[in-house]
């Protein structure tokens, strides 16, 4: 398939293209910047731009089969008036951008794969949350569903799918990466309570739904993307302590992490027992359903 990425020099986004580069699909990339995709740069077609500003890159995007969406500024950052604004404004904007360039019509139905996250659900102690779930409530779950209703708006336009991702585990990246050096120096332990649950996804079955879903025509609207075992943070926390040998008895108290983060930490200290319904009911093999192995594989990588 012809594949349009925005996004595509992030941590999730150079995986992808790795795998369907792997796959046989024909990418092509929006870019601000090509030098960040490193290598992948000469496999793949660029077409320069922002997708916060339009542009001739939006006519490029009509010639494609399935338009993947990933843009969206971090939101792993102190939620100032401002930060808020740029978390929202960043997926908004590019969310619309790219379905206004969808064509109305073409000779064969377009797909669009839009980001979101499991935020979407709020914060929902131990019940598990399928995608037939309502939205919850907070910043994220805002910001989630305003997402979400502008990548409908491609709607009789292009079969649309929305991804709630969990936490995505990785190599070189993602909140993993961010994790161990504290762990590695046993300086790491639970965030508060520890009882919160944790939606984790390893980076290969992610990258693997996302061209499952591709692929799988009668699939559409919200799937969760998670491992179908949730770990509480507590056990997450073990189970990455033991992998490195080092110990996590140490407990970071909430306090101290909301004086950090501000209204931020309530993502850190809260959870959602997300679970993958869409991807288990249509078939989907997770290579990693458990979080040790999957722990365990990346840490490996992460030596070398």
């Amino acid at each position: 398939m012809k594949v349009f990425i925005a996004g595509g020099t992030g941590f999730i986004g150079q995986a992808l293209i790795r795998k369907l580069i792997q796959e046989g699909h024909a990418v092509t990339a929006l870019a601000r910047n090509p030098d960040k995709l490193g290598d992948l740069a000469a496999q793949i077609r660029m077409v320069p731009g922002s997708p916060l500003i339009p542009g001739p890159w939006q006519q490029k995007l009509a010639n494609h089969e399935v338009i993947i969406n990933l843009t969206g500024a971090s939101s792993f950052t102190r939620w100032t008036p401002a930060a808020k604004k740029i978390i929202l404004h960043s997926r908004i904007t590019a969310t619309r951008n790219i379905v206004e360039a969808i064509p109305g019509k073409g000779p064969s139905p377009v797909t669009l794969i839009n980001a979101s996250a499991s935020g979407f659900y709020g914060f929902c102690q131990d019940e598990e949350k399928y995608e037939t779930a309502p939205s919850g409530t907070g910043f994220l779950a805002s910001v989630c569903q305003a997402w979400e209703k502008e990548a409908l708006q491609a709607q009789g336009k292009a079969r649309v799918l929305l991804l709630r991702t969990g936490v995505v585990l990785g190599k070189n990246g993602g909140a993993l990466a961010a994790m161990l050096p504290a762990f590695r120096l046993g300086l790491a332990g639970r965030l508060g309570h520890g009882q919160q649950w944790f939606p984790w996804i390893h980076l290969d079955d992610l990258t693997s739904a996302i061209i499952f879903l591709m692929e799988n025509k009668a699939i559409h609207g919200p799937v969760n993307l998670s491992a179908p075992r949730p770990v509480r943070n507590k056990e997450f926390t073990k189970c990455l302590g033991q992998t490195l040998h080092r110990p996590t008895f140490l407990t970071v108290p909430r306090f101290a992490i909301r004086l950090v983060l501000g209204e931020m930490s309530s993502v850190l200290l809260e959870g959602c027992r997300m679970m993958p319904g869409v991807l288990l009911e249509n078939g989907f093999t997770f290579r990693f359903p458990e979080v040790a192995p999957a722990v365990e594989e990346i840490v490996e990588k992460n030596k070398g």
